[in-house]
């Protein structure tokens, strides 16, 4: 019997999941600071405030170290990428400038989470062909009768 390699979220580099933590926590204050005070696209505040709520969804997740939510919130953090980018070329003054941040903590959301998941599929990755090694020389010869025929 083998076993299996196993990444515990404590022998990770807990830089990487701090950094996913704190730049959550950041984009979403930005999206809901930005929409109702800072440079709303309406006076009073705008609905666009409500993009946060996504992120709060991996909120939970993020703190827990949770690979899986770690893994789909580096997929999603990219709509925000994309709209900081977009943004930070279309809009001016303060509104540009907030574009731009939200790109930067985006990006740095999703690089510390895939740095962080990256030990996790290395050792599932590993596991796997473990696996398929023991199972080719676990399994019997071939038994056909004659033999291999081509």
């Amino acid at each position: 019997m083998t076993t299996t390699p196993v990444v515990d979220a404590g022998s990770t580099p807990s830089g990487f999941a701090r950094g996913a933590l704190f730049s959550l926590i950041a984009l979403i204050a930005l999206s809901v600071a930005w929409e109702l005070w800072l440079a709303p696209l309406r006076p009073g505040g705008s609905a666009l405030a409500l993009k946060a709520i996504p992120l709060l969804f991996a909120l939970r997740g993020t703190i827990r170290r949770n690979v899986y939510t770690l893994q789909w919130a580096s997929m999603l953090v990219l709509l925000y990428f994309a709209e900081g980018i977009v943004r930070g070329m279309t809009d001016s003054g303060l509104s540009a400038r907030l574009g731009w941040l939200e790109a930067l903590l985006a990006l740095v959301y999703f690089v510390c989470s895939l740095g962080f998941v990256a030990p996790f599929k290395r050792a599932a990755r590993a596991a796997k062909r473990a696996k398929a090694a023991t199972v080719a020389t676990a399994s019997p010869p071939d038994s056909t009768p004659g033999g291999n025929h081509l």
